[in-house]
């Protein structure tokens, strides 16, 4: 059950790690829009996703704390400065950047998780349940049920990148912590993120090649075949009802969606830019995840927005002309080369 009592939003104060990133940046207007009090903590210093998916006004709102996740005492601190009673923990080196650098990955994504719910344990009698981003990304296609080729939510991970090393080692952290200490968490696993602000990792292409149509630009997609496109405002919505949720244990939920091919994604973005089809080509070759994917977030955590793709698509082609139109978008800066 979760609550979201006028009441309840206005004591609480929430602690966003990773809050430069995509999925961050669209969970801290979320926040702001409900009213909630927001202080984000990532080691970058660039806002581009903040300042393009909020407007001025509403980012003034928001505390900002340079920190970085392999800091405990930085943890600790801008939890007791801000008073901080909810933690959505997204901080963490993509896949590119982990397979480029294992140690510096293992570092962030690993121990910086474990500093996050061991700096909770410290203070869990005013702190609600750490909310932290899985992966579906830590399993294999082969993971899939083989009797009905769905991806379960308790399948078996057999991981093919050190970024799903991690991820798979943070929900044995998560649960490590509810048994030995009773810190409360909730796991989701996103698959394709996809809408304004998904810049950089394999796939992302979905939404960068939105934005080469919209310049009329030409752009290839790195994969093909099926998968479960995530409307990043849902996930992030999802992300704020697992932070408000009364949940025990340790449970991890995959994320849902919409599962389409590329090729009916180039459809939709057909129907709102025509010609954009002749502009994003796309390699065929799958993404080797499983491509359907049991949730069980809505059961667990109430009534979950799930946005058509075709709607998705609409809405991030409106934010980026809107944007362009404002000359407050710079291409280059968010994921597409010079030209």
């Amino acid at each position: 059950m979760n609550r979201n009592t006028l009441t309840d939003v206005a004591n609480e104060r929430f602690l966003v790690t990773g809050a430069l990133g995509c999925i961050g940046a669209w969970t801290v207007r979320t926040l702001v829009e409900q009213g909630a009090t927001v202080v984000t903590f990532d080691k970058g210093g660039d806002p581009k996703r903040l300042r393009l998916v909020m407007r001025p006004d509403a980012l003034e709102q928001v505390d900002m704390v340079e920190g970085d996740v392999t800091d405990l005492v930085a943890i600790e601190r801008a939890l007791d400065a801000h008073d901080i009673t909810n933690v959505i923990h997204l901080a963490a080196l993509q896949v590119p950047f982990a397979k480029a650098d294992p140690p510096t990955g293992a570092l962030v994504n690993v121990v910086g998780t474990v500093n996050v719910f061991e700096a909770v344990k410290r203070r869990r009698e005013r702190i609600g349940p750490v909310v932290y981003a899985g992966s579906v990304g830590m399993y294999a296609a082969e993971d899939a049920d083989p009797v009905d080729g769905s991806l379960h939510e308790d399948g078996t991970a057999h991981p093919a990148s050190h970024y799903g090393v991690y991820k798979l080692a943070n929900e044995g952290t998560a649960r490590v912590y509810w048994h030995d200490d009773g810190v409360r968490s909730v796991g989701l696993r996103p698959m394709v993120i996809y809408g304004p602000g998904r810049d950089q990792g394999l796939t992302s292409g979905p939404t960068r090649a939105t934005l080469a149509a919209v310049l009329g630009r030409e752009f290839e997609i790195p994969f093909g075949g099926r998968t479960l496109f995530q409307y990043a405002p849902d996930a992030a919505a999802a992300f704020v009802a697992a932070a408000r949720s009364s949940i025990d244990g340790a449970p991890v939920f995959n994320l849902g969606g919409s599962l389409a091919s590329i090729a009916e994604f180039v459809d939709a973005l057909e129907r709102v830019i025509p010609g954009a089809a002749r502009l994003v080509r796309y390699v065929d070759q799958p993404l080797p995840f499983p491509e359907s994917i049991e949730s069980g977030a809505e059961a667990a955590l109430g009534d979950l927005p799930a946005t058509p793709l075709d709607e998705a698509v609409a809405g991030t082609v409106e934010l980026f002309r809107r944007r362009l139109a404002e000359d407050s978008l710079d291409p280059a800066r968010h994921g597409l080369d010079g030209g």
